[in-house]
Formats: structure tokens, C-alpha cells, sequence
């Protein structure tokens, strides 16, 4: 029986390329397809495909975002990412939403071909051309800047938007300790605040790209971006 593929990509071209692609591969077949993330929850319930293929960027909307979600809801579902972008951070983020495979849309059909059909029979499983390169450069990052496994988990919170005393309570240390930790990252990292110290930290592979979210114990806050904190009192223990 055919892998059944939903197709959620904003690029008529690629939607086509792999309509074509499929063609040649019995075992392959594009039951439905969309150009928009909000077509693709009413699509994959109606068609309930095997594996759906998404675009990173989709033009209303986060394709990794996308991916999360219908990860949540389709614990066998095959997600592929299909990227322009093959940067570390992508790679790392799609790992974080629970796709199966990552590929870069310039890779070869073959690669294409043969994610696919890993996320048909293995949906749990990553899998992604330089993933072990990536891997290695992550601990080669880690090495460099002489970072310690408390402090990457406090790079990782302050990624995600929270403030020092939040990052305290998640910690469970002294509001004093998390400055330190923060004040250590930032000389470390050679930057002045928080978003210097996370364009360094992603730039090494040391954290993921991250939408932030809800800042956890940050007082019912709301959401706050990791690059929309405030500064002027971060060390000094807002």
C-alpha cells in the first residue's frame, strides 16, 4: 500500500515538484495538499494522511509551529520539515517540535524520497542529513565558551524570555545565584544583555531559536519574547 502524503507548502512550484517527484514512486502518493498553516488542521483530519510534509516558513504562519501542533494532536503522523534554510538552529528546533525528518529543499530527490519514507514507518524518529555535524558543533560551541551544563540551562530560560528571579524559582536557587549565572553567561559570551548573548549563543549552535512563550513564574506576565525582555534592571535583580 502506497505511503498516503499530505502536502502544507506555501510554493506552488514545490507543491508541484513533489506531485511530480511521487509520480515516478509507486510507493508514494499526494492525496491532498495546501499553501496556508490554517488549511492544514481541517486538512489532515479529513484526509488523515500518513505523512505530511511542511514548509518552515508558511505565508500566514510558523511551520515548526504547525508541526507541534500537529504532533500533539497525531502521535503516528510522519512530519517532515522541508527548509530554504539549513542553518543549526532550524535543524535543532524542527528535533524540539517532534518531526520525524528535516530536509533541506535543495537536498537530493533521493534524500527527499527517503525521509518520507522514514516518517511513514517511524514517525518518533529523527532523522536529518548533518544532524551528527551539528551535534558536533554544538560541543564544539560549549568547549569554546567554556560553558557549564547549569549555565546552558540558564541560557535556555533566558531564551525563553524569563527574568532573573524567574529563573530562580525555575532553578530552585537564590535570586543572587541566577544573577551570577546571568552575569557569567554575558562575559562568557562577550555581550552587554540579553539579546547580544542570545544572537552569540545561537550563532555557535549553543541554544535553538525559540518563540518564547509564557514566561514561567514570571508573575503572570503573559508571554515575553527572549528578545524583548527588558534590560536596564536585569542584573541588577529585577
Amino acid at each position: 500500500m502506497a505511503i498516503r502524503v499530505a502536502v502544507v507548502d506555501g510554493h506552488t512550484l514545490t507543491r508541484y515538484g513533489l506531485r511530480q517527484l511521487t509520480l515516478e514512486h509507486a510507493d508514494i502518493e499526494i492525496v491532498a495538499e495546501c499553501g496556508f498553516a490554517a488549511q492544514a488542521p481541517a486538512l489532515i483530519a479529513a484526509v488523515q494522511p500518513d505523512v505530511v510534509t511542511i514548509d518552515a516558513s508558511l505565508p500566514d504562519g510558523d511551520g515548526m509551529r504547525l508541526a507541534r501542533e500537529l504532533r500533539d494532536r497525531y502521535a503516528g503522523l510522519g512530519i517532515v520539515m522541508l527548509t530554504s534554510r539549513g542553518e543549526d538552529d532550524v535543524l535543532f528546533r524542527a528535533l524540539e517540535t517532534g518531526a520525524s525528518a528535516f530536509v533541506a529543499k535543495t537536498a537530493p530527490v533521493t534524500e527527499v524520497l527517503a525521509a518520507i519514507r522514514h516518517a511513514a514507518v517511524a514517525a518518533s524518529s529523527f532523522t536529518a542529513s548533518g544532524l551528527a555535524i551539528a551535534l558536533a558543533r554544538r560541543r564544539t560551541g560549549q568547549e569554546a565558551f567554556a560553558i557549564s551544563p547549569r549555565e546552558a540551562e540558564v541560557l535556555r530560560l533566558l531564551r525563553d524570555g524569563l527574568s532573573i528571579p524567574a529563573i530562580a524559582v525555575a532553578l530552585y536557587i537564590s535570586p543572587s545565584t541566577a544573577k551570577t549565572y546571568v552575569a557569567r553567561l554575558y562575559d562568557k559570551l562577550g555581550a552587554a544583555n540579553r539579546a547580544q548573548a542570545l544572537m552569540t549563543a545561537m550563532r555557535h549552535g549553543l541554544i535553538d531559536y525559540s518563540d518564547g512563550g509564557t514566561a514561567a513564574g514570571s508573575g503572570g506576565t503573559g508571554p515575553r519574547h527572549a528578545f524583548g525582555s527588558p534590560e536596564a534592571a536585569e542584573l541588577a535583580g529585577a
